[in-house]
């Protein structure tokens, strides 16, 4: 296992390169170039330059978290050759700067959604929340207002600014959109870009749905155990695999995360790991916490030992974190909270380890 730490850039993110190698146990971080517009190549000069600067401080840049999947494709509109075939250079220029696993998405519209950005603890620290009954009473356009209040003046992986002024528009594109569409659009999507990840070794980790339920009435379709099945079959190839995130899937209490990381480990398809807690407070509703297993809903220590005995051998980084400590940073992106969940994290493989002697 390799415990990397998500890092937005020296010129985005409040944690620097010196305060990650300090850590200890991370051996690289998961990066991306923001900046580009989705849909449009990443240039291998600026892959490689970001690479560069990783490196410089003694870490790995070998995943990248996300190339975004440009709407015509998920749309499955006559554009998305053009952006398929974008996305496949993408791919090409990643693979030959020896980039090993590409993380996205497949949300319509909207990545991850929360209606709070900053939801107050008794201790004190603050959390992003979810509650599923002010989604239903919320209007899209004010979603998105309250998201960039909220941010800290950070930008939002997902949330792209130029992208959602198109909001109205897109949701008429989505109007007659269902579930079995957006697997079509998927498999259409992965039947093209998997023979360039094949040849470049650049393994495809698609990230579950957060939350894993429709919103909005838009559908998703990476909620479950049945989902997952299915896409991994849309191209049977080990290049198309998953990032098994198990604060977005286990929002949902019917997703066993260690029975989905036996079940999909054994097969090798897992490829990337986002292990975080929650604490579910009602149905549909839920906050981020600290990565103990007290603290929320999820037996951290069962989800280790899933992918201790699965031999998990792939990338793994703690998730959101809380703001603790006075700390001022991206929502779920400051450093405090992350190094102690990876401390956290490391303590209980280490404790594994040994007892299995």
């Amino acid at each position: 296992m390799k415990m990397v730490f998500r890092w937005f850039g020296e010129n985005d993110d409040s944690v620097t390169l010196e305060q990650i190698r300090q850590i200890p146990g991370v051996t690289g971080v998961v990066g991306a170039l923001f900046d580009i517009p989705v849909g449009e190549v990443w240039p291998l000069e600026r892959i490689l330059d970001l690479k560069r600067k990783v490196e410089a401080f003694g870490l790995e840049l070998e995943v990248i978290e996300s190339v975004n999947v440009h709407e015509d494709i998920k749309l499955g509109l006559p554009s998305r050759d053009r952006y398929i075939e974008n996305y496949k250079e993408t791919i090409k220029n990643l693979g030959l700067a020896g980039i090993k696993v590409l993380c996205y998405n497949f949300m319509p519209v909207f990545d991850w959604i929360r209606t709070d950005l900053s939801k107050k603890l008794p201790d004190g620290s603050e959390v992003m929340a979810y509650d599923d009954r002010i989604i239903k009473d919320l209007d899209p356009i004010k979603l998105v207002q309250e998201m960039e209040s909220g941010s800290r003046g950070y930008s939002l992986p997902g949330w792209e600014p130029y992208r959602l002024k198109e909001l109205k528009r897109l949701f008429e594109l989505y109007q007659d959109m269902d579930e079995e569409k957006l697997f079509d659009n998927l498999k259409y999507f992965l039947e093209n870009v998997i023979p360039v990840c094949e040849k470049y070794d650049v393994k495809m980790a698609i990230h579950p749905d957060d939350p894993p339920w429709s919103v909005f009435g838009l559908p998703r379709i990476v909620t479950n155990k049945e989902n997952l099945e299915k896409i991994i079959n849309l191209v049977d190839s080990p290049y198309n695999g998953l990032t098994l995130c198990s604060g977005s899937l286990g929002a949902n209490p019917e997703n066993n995360i260690p029975e989905l990381i036996r079940y999909f480990g054994k097969k090798g398809r897992i490829h990337f790991a986002h292990v975080r807690n929650i604490k579910i407070v009602s149905e549909r509703a839920f906050h981020e916490t600290s990565h103990l297993s007290s603290d929320g809903s999820f037996d951290m220590f069962e989800i280790m030992k899933a992918y201790y005995d699965i031999g998990f051998d792939g990338y793994m980084r703690p998730d959101h974190g809380r703001m603790i400590w006075g700390e001022k940073a991206r929502p779920g992106y400051g450093l405090y909270d992350r190094a102690l969940g990876i401390a956290y994290l490391n303590g209980l493989w280490e404790a594994i380890n040994k007892m299995r002697g």
